[in-house]
């Protein structure tokens, strides 16, 4: 039993290592990564603006939940109408459910009417990995400092059916408000759900 207890833990080190040095209330690890129109953006370049990460993949259930539905376009033009730049983040890799060209990411983005600052494309997984980004979808809220606000789930409940949304706390729409209000954010820290990102 301690063998297995030793074991599991070690297991829990490894699987966590690449979000190890992600904290609430610390900096954001630096990036720098290019979107579907070929422009280079870098984290501290908008330093002064916080910035929300969405990792995504199309193919994923858990993903067209929230855009079937019109719940992640209508976050992505609550936030960016509030100043906030929205990046969302593909990770999937050559070859693997969700990879997409620039091109078809935009026409994605036209035709699900989504509203992101820039969608990246982080072919090599470098940023996913930085990140520890474990689901599609996956966010992040950084602040106008810099610091890392809020890392979890879109909302409470871990599902892919649309009709859940309604009853779910939307750990996004609150950290957004109490961001707006200058408050601090209740739930910094929540779980993830959705399909593995494709590394």
């Amino acid at each position: 039993m301690l063998i297995k207890s030793v074991l599991t833990t070690l297991l829990f080190i490894v699987a966590t290592t690449a979000g190890a040095a992600l904290r609430i209330g610390g900096p954001a690890p630096e990036f720098t990564g290019i979107d579907t129109r070929g422009n280079s953006h870098t984290l501290s370049d908008f330093r002064g603006t916080p910035v929300i990460l969405e990792w995504t993949n199309h193919d994923c259930p858990y993903v067209r939940k929230h855009y079937n539905s019109g719940n992640m376009q209508q976050l992505q033009k609550k936030a960016t109408a509030g100043g906030i730049v929205w990046l969302s983040i593909i990770s999937s890799k050559p070859g693997k459910q969700g990879h997409v060209s620039g091109k078809q990411a935009n026409e994605l983005t036209r035709s699900r009417n989504a509203a992101p600052t820039a969608v990246i494309l982080d072919e090599t997984s470098e940023i996913g990995r930085l990140y520890g980004a474990k689901t599609t979808p996956h966010m992040y809220i950084i602040d106008k400092t810099g610091q890392l606000v809020y890392m979890g789930g879109i909302d409470s409940i871990p599902s892919s059916n649309e009709d859940d949304i309604a009853g779910a706390k939307n750990y996004m729409t609150a950290a957004l408000d109490a961001m707006a209000a200058g408050k601090p954010i209740k739930d910094s820290v929540t779980r993830p759900y959705g399909c593995s990102v494709k590394y």
